[in-house]
């Protein structure tokens, strides 16, 4: 999991930071909101925790500005000191998930982390978009640089997970519970559709998107990895 902090107390901060490291997280940090902002617009990330007083764009407003973006659906826990009602309707108003006040539990942080980086799954997003592969949900039309891609009914679910869980190491089981449900056929099935996947979306063109990452599983990433 991918966690943002934008929190400007930097003792806050590198708590929270080490808590999310020593539980096995990716974590990055800003300590003012443009920057908090550019990472956000910028990058992939699972959960965004964001304190409101910051200086540069305070929280609420940083919120406003990514909920404005169609494609930050990103789950947004607030931090503050701010306890009243009206302090936490404001905070759900511009976009927020979830609300926490200071001072506050690392553990309990966590918790509701790791609950709000599964909301992602739940959300419906009609386009998704990965380097420069897109796929539409509604229409099914899926297009890469420009060319249009046809892929079959099998081959179609299987590359909307991909590109739902992007960037993630993803196994073999949940591939195939995605494709086939608690239906799954041989072994070689999957590997035969990936392969077939590979051949339309990635070897005519100049990058790959989908790897195998050997002993693991698979992932689907605009970013240079290794097989």
């Amino acid at each position: 999991m991918k966690v943002l902090i934008i929190e400007d107390n930097q003792d806050i901060a590198a708590s929270i930071y080490d808590y999310l490291e020593m539980l096995g997280y990716t974590v990055d940090a800003a300590d003012d909101g443009l920057s908090g902002l550019h990472l956000a617009v910028t990058n992939d990330y699972d959960v965004i925790i964001l304190d409101l007083g910051l200086p540069g764009i305070d929280g609420i407003e940083l919120c406003r500005r990514l909920r404005q973006n169609a494609q930050q659906l990103i789950p947004i826990l607030m931090l503050t000191a701010r306890d009243s009602l009206e302090n936490k309707l404001e905070g759900f108003n511009s976009g927020a998930d979830d609300y926490l006040v200071k001072p506050f539990s690392l553990k309990e942080l966590a918790a509701r982390v790791n609950v709000l980086s599964k909301r992602i799954s739940r959300v419906p997003a009609s386009r998704l978009q990965v380097g420069d592969l897109s796929l539409n949900v509604d229409t099914h039309e899926v297009h890469r640089a420009g060319q249009c891609i046809h892929l079959n009914p099998i081959l179609f679910r299987l590359l909307t997970f991909l590109m739902q869980n992007a960037h993630r190491i993803i196994k073999r089981e949940e591939l195939e519970c995605a494709v086939w449900q608690d239906n799954p056929p041989d072994s070689d099935a999957l590997r035969t559709h990936l392969s077939s996947l590979r051949q339309l979306i990635d070897k005519p063109f100049d990058s790959r998107l989908l790897y195998t990452v050997r002993g693991f599983g698979y992932t689907f990433t605009d970013k240079n990895t290794e097989d």
